[in-house]
């Protein structure tokens, strides 16, 4: 992390405590649900968020028996978030979607355990991994496996002795074709991460794939972002915010966007961004809109992992 990051960093928990201090102690536990319409268990592109699910944290009592304490119904973009107050003790206590048998919530995924990810003056916010909810039945055009069988064995056979033929006349020989432009390298599988400063640049523009620079603030994170912020404001606008904890919260926001369409191994993936933006928003806390900013922040430069900018000169 630069000096410039690092700094920021410093000045966002020095605030965040000032702000905490002296408050009471409360746990909030967030997620998402998702349709697994390929029925492999896991988040890929043909999947998408389910919205109105019910979503239920249930913990083990004094007689070991899981005891719901919270539910809570997934927004339109298919997330959710809970709150408690007096951070009760929410170790050993699972997340898991209830299915009503219709259309992707025919099979219920298994139960998430809760991660702690911020513990600071009694206050404690968890995530949950991606809950599935799947149809009935796969849809048609999933990808198979890439368990591929294995090569049958070839039997050995002998040739025959070899018959004289009449001479042949050889045609003309062709010239060799034209060597083939190389395979483009594919930065997407790389480990990346690079702040906002580096996506303003001029020289990286290019880099600006799946998003374009003037799309609306509204049109990328939702209605409510557009109250915030107002519908004027562009993706590339929203990275000039400083000196207040929610245009910090967007310009990060919008930098780990773009940092999760750029590269696949970055810490959130594009709807975690837009589903933390708006319960960040949603929860009318500073503390909150000051944590969420922190986790991007931290994201975009590089940790955990130390993972650097894998930019190049835009030709």
């Amino acid at each position: 992390m630069g000096m410039v990051g690092l700094g920021l960093f410093t000045t966002i928990v020095i605030v965040g405590a000032v702000l905490i201090g002296g408050a009471n102690g409360d746990a909030m536990v967030s997620g998402s649900v998702f349709c697994d319409r390929c029925k492999d268990g896991r988040l890929s592109l043909f999947d998408y968020p389910l919205t109105g699910v019910k979503v239920s944290i249930a913990c083990p009592g004094q007689d070991g028996q899981l005891k719901v304490i919270g539910e809570e119904t997934t927004n339109w973009i298919g997330s959710y978030v809970m709150r408690f107050n007096g951070a009760p003790d929410m170790s050993g206590c699972r997340a898991q979607a209830s299915g009503d048998g219709k259309d992707c919530q025919a099979v219920v995924g298994p139960a998430q355990s809760l991660n702690l990810v911020f513990q600071m003056f009694g206050t404690e916010i968890y995530n949950v991994d991606h809950l599935m909810s799947q149809p009935a039945q796969p849809m048609s055009n999933c990808p198979q496996s890439s368990n591929s069988p294995l090569p049958r064995p070839v039997t050995p056979t002998i040739s025959p002795p070899p018959v004289k033929r009449a001479p042949v006349t050889q045609p003309p020989k062709l010239p060799p074709p034209s060597p083939l432009p190389p395979m483009p390298s594919i930065p997407f599988l790389e480990a990346s991460a690079c702040p906002y400063g580096m996506w303003r640049m001029p020289e990286y523009e290019c880099y600006w794939r799946v998003l374009n620079p003037d799309l609306k603030v509204a049109f990328v994170f939702g209605p409510l972002a557009g109250r915030k912020y107002g519908n004027d404001i562009t993706l590339r606008g929203s990275m000039m915010g400083r000196g207040d904890p929610y245009k910090t919260l967007l310009r990060e926001s919008t930098t780990a966007l773009l940092n999760s369409y750029n590269s696949l191994q970055f810490p959130y993936h594009p709807l975690d961004v837009v589903q933390h933006l708006n319960s960040a928003l949603m929860g009318g806390s500073t503390r909150q809109v000051l944590i969420t900013a922190l986790r991007f922040l931290r994201a975009n430069s590089g940790s955990p992992g130390n993972v650097t900018c894998k930019f190049t000169t835009c030709k």
